[in-house]
């Protein structure tokens, strides 16, 4: 083979690996932009989950700050009664 040749085919060859590499490249990237979809996914279901779980947490919270108050009211008012009933004994005695 001539020179010329011989030096065309390692152009050639030369070429073929750099579009070879840039192919592999490509779907690396590709891959790895299906990974991160996935993992957005997911992310996004556990968001969902987690703000599902905290609207929960919360109705409980309300709920039971609005029993605590009841039973305070409740509480004051039997402490304002067994003082009275004691005030009443010591006037009477």
């Amino acid at each position: 083979m001539s020179a010329a040749v011989e030096d065309a085919l390692r152009r050639l060859e030369a070429a073929v690996a750099l579009l070879d590499a840039a192919v592999t490249r490509k779907l690396d990237a590709e891959r790895s932009r299906g990974d991160l979809e996935a993992e957005l996914a997911l992310m996004q279901e556990d968001r969902a989950r987690l703000a599902a779980e905290l609207d929960g947490a919360l109705a409980q919270l309300a709920e039971a700050v609005a029993v605590t108050d009841d039973v305070e009211n409740r509480l004051g008012r039997a402490i304002g009664t067994v003082e009275g009933v004691i005030t009443r004994g010591r006037a009477d005695g």
